[in-house]
């Protein structure tokens, strides 16, 4: 038996996995932690990361490396995505990690995060029909990987990670609150015309089941299903119809920030960006209708930070 620890930290949030694997390679989780520090605050237009944004990661790192030491983590693989591929002043991420890990962090390519989070998310979908396709919608980019799973065996055929995301769209389009449909329209625009470069390279037409990760496509389903508060037991296999994600992009487009956080199962630091996620997510929708014939959406708590662990393990 080994314990490993795999943290994700992306644009909006950093992420936590401690997990067990037995001399199989069967896994079982120990502890799941989130924390929103929007490590991406700014980069889309200033290409650095800010001050604050890396003191909120340091503080949210202090807190996963006590942990890890409590629980008696034997390694860990920290990766870092979006933000820092983007950030010039990367270095001083670094310097912080080493300083608070002990151990350094990645910055992994688009590619290899498409393939994380599709061996953590087809892993846990072994009844849906293949090929699948994975979608990661995160804080500044989004990736799409299709693959298959046959006697437990992974494999990609195709992989691209593209710069939009819930962070970088909102920071980009959606500057009043609630949005005016002006900036709703732009917003799509944008998601729209980002997005068709992946589509030039991931031949979605062969999808036979869409796999959605990652906090803005679980968010969705909470709203969706009006839990009262998040619950990761109700989102993970939950199903989402094309029109249920129309509906919940329109209910969330409406609201003001505060409004959506008010609603139990939208966490704090997420209320502000989550219509810009919701316009990836219904912009792919009806994209996957039209070129594969795909009217579900099936949501996935497995993601990068599974892929990750069984990495190490």
């Amino acid at each position: 038996m080994s314990r490993v620890a795999a943290i994700d930290c992306g644009t909006n949030s950093i992420r936590l996995l401690i997990a067990d694997f037995d001399g199989s390679g069967s896994a079982t989780d120990v502890h799941r932690e989130m924390r929103i520090v929007r490590l991406g605050q700014g980069v889309d237009a200033t290409g650095l990361l800010a001050a604050e944004a890396i003191e909120r990661t340091r503080a949210a790192l202090v807190g996963y490396a006590a942990r890890c030491t409590e629980k008696g983590v034997e390694r860990i693989r920290m990766v870092a995505t979006s933000a820092t591929r983007d950030a010039a002043n990367r270095e001083d991420f670094f310097a912080m990690t080493r300083e608070v890990l002990g151990t350094e962090a990645e910055v992994i390519s688009g590619d290899e995060e498409a393939r994380l989070s599709f061996a953590g998310a087809v892993a846990a979908a072994p009844e849906e029909e293949g090929p699948f396709l994975v979608v990661d919608v995160g804080g500044g980019s989004t990736e799409l990987v299709l693959g298959t799973l046959t006697g437990g065996e992974v494999a990609v055929e195709a992989a691209r990670s593209v710069d939009i995301g819930c962070v970088r769209l909102t920071e980009r389009c959606l500057h009043s609150d609630p949005p005016s449909a002006a900036e709703l329209a732009e917003a799509e625009r944008v998601a729209a015309e980002v997005l068709a470069s992946a589509f030039e390279v991931v031949p979605v037409d062969r999808a036979r089941t869409w796999i959605g990760v990652a906090g803005t496509v679980t968010t969705l389903s909470a709203v969706a299903q009006e839990l009262p508060a998040y619950d990761s037991d109700r989102t993970h296999g939950s199903v989402l119809s094309t029109e249920q994600i129309r509906a919940t992009e329109a209910r969330l487009a409406a609201l003001s920030t505060e409004q959506r956080r008010a609603l139990g199962p939208v966490h704090e630091g997420r209320a502000d960006v989550i219509t810009g996620g919701a316009v990836v997510v219904r912009v792919l929708a009806e994209q996957l209708a039209e070129r594969a014939g795909i009217g579900r959406l099936l949501v996935s708590e497995k993601d990068i930070l599974d892929g990750l662990a069984t990495s190490i393990a």
